[in-house]
């Protein structure tokens, strides 16, 4: 069908306008949805406001395709878990971990759901278990299964991401999950929790959650990865400093809702179960602990078959020189 004359001018005008976004763009931020305090910020607008950036924020559903987005230079700034992160650094992305965003506790947890004949870990040989392929959750799973002597090849393990692992879950095609909010929130409406990542970092196999940036806009843009490290933990040092009065102000769960998908009603726990470093904790972790803990996950990761190798030294990707206190 042909345009008239002032449809023509629409059209040319709404790709002009849409050119115009995407220059405007200088920054594009990926995040996943995790429930914790600096997503108030978030919805606040304080990153552009502290960075002096426009910033264009894409929702993903795992770290393994942000980390595809940031090799591929679709994205500068990334939030991912330490599995995934360990993966993408072995196989020498180049990236630095400039924040640790929330070292894993409740907001992580193997569900089994009501009717699926799992009472205890050892029903779980023969189940239907979905988790999504190098997140946390997988590593997690897989560090669970050794802690209970269970054989990973006797269970049935899918690589769905979370939109897909409700579906799933939804339709009873699948036995047990192990994920984060929203999936987490609806697995635990008629599932039982069999073990959290907080439980399991006290049996040695620790999970973090991390902000990533690219090398090279790091070295050129320092001021706005260091603004961008200052935002988060003001938001940290805010819930830290009075959770409860924190959690009492209505307008911050209803911003962890909107941005998580989490049902308000979860948040106080998903926020509790969590710990959100300070710039002082940032500073020490950011350094042998972290550096440790990445090098034990490759060794992990290499034994299940996810990596080749193992880097001699991770310490390049792990920089705690855009903390401020």
């Amino acid at each position: 069908m042909k345009l008239n004359f002032p449809l023509r001018l629409l059209a040319a005008a709404s790709l002009a306008a849409a050119s115009f976004l995407a220059q405007a763009a200088d920054l594009t931020v990926a995040y996943q949805t995790t429930v914790d305090p600096a997503k108030v910020a978030q919805a606040d607008g304080a990153y552009e406001k502290a960075t002096k950036t426009d910033i264009a924020w894409r929702k993903f559903d795992n770290g393994a395709d942000i980390i595809a987005a940031i090799a591929s230079g679709d994205v500068q700034i990334g939030y991912l878990g330490s599995s995934p992160l360990t993966a993408a650094i072995t196989r020498k992305v180049p990236v630095e971990t400039f924040l640790i965003a929330t070292q894993i506790g409740a907001a992580e947890a193997l569900v089994a759901r009501d009717g699926s004949g799992i009472k205890t870990p050892q029903d779980l040989i023969g189940k239907k278990i979905a988790v999504p392929f190098v997140s946390t959750g997988h590593y997690s799973l897989l560090a669970a299964l050794k802690h209970w002597n269970i054989d990973p090849s006797k269970v049935t393990v899918l690589n769905l991401a979370p939109p897909a692992i409700i579906a799933a879950w939804k339709r009873g095609d699948i036995d047990a999950t192990y994920v984060w909010d929203p999936a987490l929130g609806v697995a635990k409406e008629n599932g039982k929790v069999l073990i959290t990542s907080g439980e399991l970092a006290k049996f040695g196999a620790p999970t973090f959650d991390a902000w990533i940036v690219r090398k090279d806009f790091a070295e050129k843009h320092p001021e706005i990865v260091t603004a961008f490290a200052k935002v988060t933990l003001d938001a940290y040092a805010d819930y830290r400093k009075d959770p409860k009065a924190w959690l009492a102000n209505q307008s911050n769960v209803d911003k962890l809702v909107k941005l998580s998908g989490a049902k308000a009603s979860d948040i106080p726990l998903l926020l509790q179960g969590n710990v959100y470093p300070l710039a002082a904790d940032q500073v020490v972790s950011l350094g042998a602990p972290t550096t440790k803990a990445i090098t034990d996950t490759a060794a992990f990761l290499k034994e299940q078959g996810k990596v080749e190798a193992v880097l001699p030294d991770y310490a390049p990707y792990v920089s705690a020189k855009f903390i401020t206190n």
